[in-house]
């Protein structure tokens, strides 16, 4: 079962080196690595092209960019992986092993955020938690999906926020995902950046702004201001 890994970029000119770097043996495994950049003004686009089998341009916006990079993907497996994000180690392995053995088509691992702070621990405990009682998965916790269920759903929706969510909320309604248990590394950045508090206060602004119907650019705007 071939694993096609997707990354949406923009401007990771920083960090892109190591993240694909990180994929080398999942590509030497066979299977492949796309970059699908949404207009990046950095060296994201030069610094990628030696380390993944494709660089395409796409329209800026994650839920655009993940699709294009679907739509030249060759795999029987879709995987979404943020640039800050670092897949388990035989990521390929638990995939395949844990679809195959339970029959089913999309799922995600569980998440550690990178920092060494307590309150990080906290946090993502009650992600990993949440996710199991909700079946909702977020982009940290890299979807994946089987490329006939992604086809059949259309794809990501085309909104600027939370496509990860919308997502989830139309797989889950096939079937409840695959969690596994072992854990994708990404970046509290953020969290230590603008504060843990801060942080938690505006992911639960956005997730309620959401499922109330409030509109996703007004969110994204939200987002992009905090």
């Amino acid at each position: 079962m071939k694993l096609s890994i997707i990354i949406p970029t923009l401007n990771e000119g920083a960090i892109i080196c190591a993240s694909l770097t990180a994929l080398s043996r999942l590509r030497s495994a066979g299977h492949e690595v796309i970059v699908a950049d949404g207009g990046s003004s950095d060296n994201t686009v030069i610094l990628s092209q030696a380390l993944a089998d494709k660089v395409i341009a796409s329209e800026s916006g994650r839920a655009r960019q993940m699709n294009a990079g679907a739509k030249a993907a060759h795999g029987d497996v879709l995987l979404f992986l943020h640039a800050d994000s670092i897949l388990p180690p035989s990521a390929d392995v638990l995939i395949n092993t844990g679809l195959k053995q339970s029959g089913k088509s999309w799922g995600r691992f569980d998440v550690r955020l990178a920092g060494n702070h307590m309150i990080l621990r906290v946090v993502e405990t009650l992600m990993n938690w949440r996710s199991r009682f909700s079946g909702i998965a977020t982009g940290d916790q890299c979807l994946f999906i089987r490329r006939e269920l992604f086809d059949a759903i259309g794809g990501f929706p085309d909104i600027p926020l939370m496509e990860d969510i919308a997502v989830s909320g139309v797989l889950k309604r096939y079937e409840r995902p695959l969690c596994i248990r072992q854990t994708a590394v990404t970046s509290s950045r953020r969290w230590e950046q603008q504060g843990f508090m801060r942080t938690i206060f505006l992911m639960w602004r956005l997730r309620l702004g959401y499922f109330l119907g409030e509109d996703p650019g007004h969110l994204a705007r939200v987002y992009q201001q905090m």
